[in-house]
């Protein structure tokens, strides 16, 4: 099973799938702490052995939709070898759960957005830079903290910035706004080709970088969420959610917004705006905006 799953991840490696990559190696890793690191060969993957391994995850605090993301990674791990005739298919999944349980939605209301936006944090840059990278995730639609970190000055022209989902590759287009501007501005460096100080020129691997600072932003935003009284967590994952839940509170058509344009579930299920005239998500936005 491991030099299998192994050679998986190698592959979704070299096609570029390094976020998928990541999550199949965090799967061997918990499977293998499972077994002790002994290794197991396919055709022993049974229904038992798989119901043992979830009460195993359940035993360490793992929340349902934590063990069926292993679960489905795995499953998807087993049919592969299914398909290469390394084993006949014994059902092993049947008894464990692989669904995914909707989750609370992380989404806070205008009113603490816009307290957020009027905190005064000039004597505190590291809040301050948080709390720009999180209004600049709402004003963008809710963009991904990855997608915001990739993004390069030629990726704005003529009002429009167009990026392309890191994730599932999706090309989306946002006419800029004055808000967003001015956050640009704020952190303006000549010598970097990209439009954030996330990913810094000449320091190394740029994955690692954005990682760091999705940490350290995410730290520094729970530090603000307690500042307003933020009853839950303050992430840049709320951004996300806020914009959506903000704007179906505006009566804006489920159509055009999407309660997914974030996941449902932070490990689990994606949802994306459908394919829609852009002018309509940009007036949208512009209301959300205006009213901030």
């Amino acid at each position: 099973m491991f030099p299998f799953m192994q050679s998986i991840i190698e592959q979704k490696k070299l096609m570029g799938h390094i976020r998928t990559a990541e999550t199949y190696e965090a799967t061997l890793r918990s499977f293998s702490a499972f077994l002790n690191g002994k290794d197991i060969a396919l055709t022993e993957i049974t229904p038992d052995i798989m119901q043992l391994y979830e009460a195993h995850l359940y035993n360490r605090g793992l929340l349902r939709n934590t063990t069926s993301f292993y679960m489905r990674i795995l499953r998807a791990v087993y049919n592969r070898a299914v398909e290469k005739d390394l084993t006949t298919n014994r059902n092993p999944f049947k008894h464990v759960y692989t669904g995914v349980d909707k989750t609370v939605k992380r989404a806070i209301p205008l009113k603490a957005i816009r307290q957020i936006k009027n905190l005064d944090l000039s004597l505190q840059p590291s809040l301050d830079f948080a709390r720009d990278m999180f209004l600049f995730s709402f004003y963008t639609r809710g963009m991904s903290f990855v997608d915001m970190a990739y993004l390069k000055k030629k990726d704005l022209s003529n009002g429009i910035l167009s990026y392309r989902r890191r994730k599932t590759g999706q090309q989306l287009f946002i006419r800029w706004e004055k808000c967003m501007q001015e956050i640009v501005e704020k952190y303006e460096n000549p010598l970097s080709e990209y439009l954030l100080p996330i990913i810094k020129p000449m320091n190394g691997d740029e994955r690692k970088q954005y990682q760091n600072a999705m940490y350290l932003i995410n730290r520094k935003l729970k530090e603000i969420g307690k500042i307003v009284e933020i009853k839950l967590p303050l992430t840049m994952y709320v951004a996300r959610h806020s914009w959506a839940s903000v704007a179906k509170n505006k009566n804006v058509p489920i159509s055009v917004i999407s309660e997914g344009m974030g996941h449902d579930s932070e490990m689990t299920t994606q949802i994306y705006l459908a394919s829609l005239d852009t002018a309509v998500v940009d007036k949208a936005n512009a209301q959300i905006l205006k009213d901030l």
